[in-house]
Order: structure tokens, then C-alpha cells, then sequence
């Protein structure tokens, strides 16, 4: 899969919508903002808050993603930085932060993600804000990635692609769910992505977020406020530095 096919792809599947609304609205509620998107990816919501006239940065450690961020219209707005939390500079300083999608599920192991958080408060301003999104163990959302309940259709500029995602393992105990993601090119080639993914609970969010020394403001189950536990199986964390 070419780099402009893969960042053509991913843009496709997660196009603009509610989680998109949600995190660029908190970004922009102060006027020029400080922020920081924590695993920006291609640069979607990055390049969005940049236009609206925050002061941005934007981390990624996979340099596909970044290339693709930086050949964006509206790029030369945006100080991107190549790694993870680690990378993020000394002298940085927040108001808002945001990791959205899949940034907070992808760090399998407890002790990266706690370091990402602790990482992330010592950047914010006091009253700075984190806000990410993860699932909702208790709504198995792993059981819908079935073909038959996942296959979409995307538009790409070389035509039109088959996706879906399929569930290949399930460890309930450890909360980690292993899927891969189907392409059928127009051509008729299909690719086949695995990756493995985190499921945390809400408390276990909320104790990790209180290590990491952040006060949990809210925690909705979906991007339009809806009660954790009654919405669209997301867990949509909001914290703060005191």
C-alpha cells in the first residue's frame, strides 16, 4: 500500500463528524488557544483547530502520518513534532490537549499510558484540560467488527473501496481485543491490517488519571454528552490540572 493510498484511506474511513465536532470544540473555547493533539495522525482535528486560530502542536511517532500532515493545506500553521509524549519540548505549555480515535487503546501496557498522561499534565497551564476518547468494555463494541456489520464503502481518488473490520481475538481479562482491518482496492487486491487494542474500564481511567495528578472533570459516553454507560459505547474523558 503506497503512503498516499494509506493516508487517502485512513482520512475516508474517518471522515469529519461528531468526535471531529467534540474535541475542536473544546480546543477553540478560548480564543488562540495553546493546544496540543497528542497522536494527531494525519492531521485532521490539528489542522481544523490551527485555521481556527489556536497556536498548535501536533505529535505522532509514525512518519507516514506525519508526511501526509504536512502536505496539507494550512501545514506551515502547525508545529509538528515526530515521537510520543516523550518528545513533546521542555518549554511547552498548554491550555487543552486532546488524544483522539484510537491514541489511548493503542498504548497496551498501563505504564506508557500513565507516562503519556503524566507527560501531558506537566505540559498544561493550571485549569489546562485533557480531553481523549476510548470504548467502553461493558458495551463490547469488538462484537460488531464482523463484515456483515461493519462493510462500508469508500471514495478514494482512485475509486471506490470495500472496508470493514473483523474481530480475531478477545482476552476479556486482560481487555485487549485483536482485529484486522479489510481493504478491497478497485483493482480487486485485498489488504489486510492487524493491530491490537486496549480496552480500559472507567474506573480504571479515572485512577490513572488521579496518578498522573488530573482531576477527572467528566466522563460522557458519547460526543454528545450522553450518559457513560447509555451512549455510543465511547468513554469521553475530560480531566484537568488543578
Amino acid at each position: 500500500m503506497s503512503e498516499n493510498h494509506s493516508s487517502d484511506l485512513y482520512d475516508a474511513v474517518n471522515s469529519w463528524g461528531p468526535i471531529g465536532d467534540f474535541f475542536l470544540e473544546l480546543l477553540t473555547m478560548t480564543p488562540g488557544a495553546r493546544v496540543l493533539d497528542l497522536g494527531c495522525g494525519t492531521g485532521r482535528i490539528t489542522l481544523a483547530a490551527a485555521e481556527a486560530g489556536c497556536q498548535v502542536m501536533g505529535v505522532d511517532p509514525n512518519p507516514t502520518s506525519l508526511r501526509a500532515a504536512r502536505a496539507k493545506p494550512g501545514a506551515d500553521r502547525v508545529r509538528w513534532v515526530d515521537g510520543t509524549s516523550r518528545m513533546i519540548p521542555p518549554d511547552a505549555r498548554f491550555d487543552a490537549a486532546i488524544m483522539s480515535s484510537n491514541v489511548a487503546q493503542e498504548m497496551l501496557d498501563d505504564a506508557e499510558l500513565a507516562r503519556t498522561f503524566s507527560d501531558i499534565a506537566s505540559h498544561l497551564a493550571p485549569g489546562g484540560r485533557l480531553a481523549f476518547d476510548s470504548r467502553d468494555p461493558e458495551a463490547r463494541g469488538w462484537e460488531a467488527w464482523t463484515k456483515e456489520r461493519s462493510h462500508r464503502i469508500v471514495n478514494l481518488p482512485e475509486g471506490e473501496e470495500e472496508h470493514w473490520y473483523r474481530t480475531t481475538h478477545v482476552d476479556e481479562e486482560a481487555g485487549v481485543v485483536d482485529f484486522c482491518a479489510h481493504d478491497i482496492t478497485p483493482d480487486g487486491h485485498e489488504q489486510v491490517e492487524c493491530q491490537p487494542l486496549r480496552f480500559r474500564s472507567e474506573g480504571h481511567l479515572r485512577l490513572m488519571l488521579e496518578d498522573a495528578g488530573l482531576e477527572v472533570e467528566n466522563i460522557f459516553g458519547g460526543y454528545q454528552g450522553e450518559p457513560a454507560g447509555h451512549g455510543t459505547g465511547a468513554l469521553v474523558v475530560i480531566a484537568f490540572r488543578p
